[in-house]
């Protein structure tokens, strides 16, 4: 029987929302094991001047414990 463990975590990109899911998932991946999903609780943007200048998301990732 596998035990899983969620953890947030918050990503950013210049480009789009997707690019920060993406860049969020490969770093986590690189110290969690065993990654089974993620749940985006939250986007956000940042404006500079009328414009979009930043993506933010805020995820919980599950991951099995080894």
């Amino acid at each position: 029987m596998a035990v899983a463990k969620v953890t947030e975590i918050t990503a950013e990109s210049t480009k789009s929302f997707e690019d920060a899911i993406e860049h969020g998932i490969q770093r986590a991946n690189t110290s969690l094991h065993g990654i089974k999903g993620a749940w985006v609780k939250e986007q956000k943007v940042t404006v500079e001047e009328g414009k979009i200048v930043g993506y933010r998301v805020d995820m919980k990732v599950t991951f099995i414990l080894d």
